[in-house]
């Protein structure tokens, strides 16, 4: 089983950064370096690697910039990376992909018991496996 992560407005408060969009519009990649966190990332951190050493595959499925730029595009990309490695050094995660805005994250569900957590609503209707939203992340994973 995969179970996979979004990461703006689901792990990381990028909304929660003041004036995050004009800093997105400016290509500025501050917001996604200084997003604060939205679960207690101890416990999470806890729960996955248990739950890779039992076999499930884990991994992060997030978006670049609406209209960024190639250039801005790929600091996102490495802003997100460094973001994972802070708040979560101890996940090895199987696979990050930082894909185009508005990609299908379904292109990464391998079968119907995967798992997306995901704030937005679209994205999950179109997951082909199990989608939630953001609220009680630690309590979902806790019951695999």
């Amino acid at each position: 089983m995969r179970i996979c992560f979004d990461m703006d407005g689901t792990i990381a408060n990028l909304y929660g950064v003041e004036n995050w969009l004009a800093y997105l519009i400016a290509e500025d990649v501050k917001p996604y370096k200084e997003a604060e966190v939205m679960v207690n990332m101890n416990s999470l951190a806890r729960i996955l690697n248990r739950l890779q050493r039992n076999g499930h595959e884990i991994g992060v499925i997030s978006w670049t910039a609406k209209n960024g730029s190639k250039q801005y595009n790929k600091a996102v990309e490495n802003a997100k990376r460094d973001w994972l490695k802070e708040h979560l050094k101890s996940v090895k995660f199987d696979f990050i992909a930082v894909v185009p805005y508005g990609y299908s994250k379904n292109n990464f569900a391998n079968s119907e018991n995967d798992i997306l957590f995901d704030d937005e609503e679209q994205n999950r209707k179109a997951w082909s496996g199990v989608a939630y939203d953001v609220n009680n992340i630690i309590e979902v994973l806790k019951r695999i």
